[in-house]
């Protein structure tokens, strides 16, 4: 699933493609996502004009002129491209959003896992965004936040992080990696962490979301960004995927398990408490 590094990835590489532009046709080629496409999308957006492109969570946003806020989400393989030229669509190409420059925004998701929201009052006022939790690379979250976050919490810190609630966007490549890079076990009750503990975990999570999108994400399976590109971050995982394999900080065999149903992978040594 497209987590944070590469949503953000998406929107950097289709904002200016679509910033400013107005929008001339909707073409709905299936409506069947994982929430359904309104059927009076492409009235509600005909005519508008792309303000700006944000994104909140792993929630991808297009704010129009006139307060109403298209959302998308990518779903499990979900992926946005920008046509400079016509192509026939394919099979899993649902969605078209054509704009006055001749530019086309088009979204693939062959497990029609992701959504496309209209939200007339706003991104923000919508159900599946208003209770989200603070952003990791923004001040609004810091090792603080998770520190008052995990008292007297006995769930795993690794299943607490992905907690959409307590903090977006940190997904099951990232919270594998950030533990490992804060030497702290995704087994441990969140409860036990100290404030120290917290303020190393919470730059850990900036720092590993930050390096992953400069690299453009992480290209498993099949994510590749707006242009066509993968992400290299792969390359760059320490713990995530690598489960018998050596530590890159010890030598010692990578121990795998699963939390939650989620592949989970750590050193038993340089990740202690």
């Amino acid at each position: 699933m497209p987590e944070l590094p590469e949503v953000e990835t998406t929107c950097r590489g289709i904002e200016p493609w679509v910033t400013g532009r107005l929008i001339t046709a909707v073409h709905v080629r299936d409506a069947r996502l994982r929430w359904g496409v309104q059927a009076d999308l492409g009235q509600q957006l005909l005519g508008r004009r792309v303000n700006a492109v944000g994104r909140r969570s792993k929630y991808l946003i297009l704010r129009t002129d006139n307060g109403g806020d298209l959302i998308i989400h990518l779903g499990m393989s979900g992926r946005l491209r920008v046509l400079t030229t016509p192509v026939v669509p394919g099979r899993h190409d649902h969605l078209d959003i054509e704009f006055d420059n001749g530019r086309q925004l088009r979204l693939t998701d062959p497990r029609r896992f992701g959504a496309v929201l209209w939200a007339p009052s706003g991104a923000e006022q919508h159900v599946r965004l208003r209770n989200l939790g603070p952003e990791p690379l923004t001040d609004a979250f810091d090792g603080d936040v998770l520190f008052r976050a995990t008292r007297g919490r006995r769930v795993p810190i690794k299943q607490l992080l992905m907690d959409a609630e307590v903090v977006v966007g940190v997904g099951n490549i990232y919270a594998n990696e950030a533990l490992f890079m804060a030497g702290i076990r995704p087994r441990t009750g969140a409860g036990r962490l100290s404030r120290v503990h917290c303020i190393r975990l919470a730059a850990a999570i900036k720092a590993v979301l930050q390096l992953a999108i400069e690299a453009g994400g992480t290209s498993f399976r099949d994510f590749v960004g707006s242009d066509g590109r993968r992400g290299y971050f792969e390359q760059s995982l320490n713990v995530y995927g690598r489960e018998g394999e050596p530590c890159r900080g010890c030598g010692r065999r990578l121990t795998g398990l699963r939390l939650a149903g989620r592949a989970t992978v750590y050193c038993g040594t340089c990740q202690r408490p």
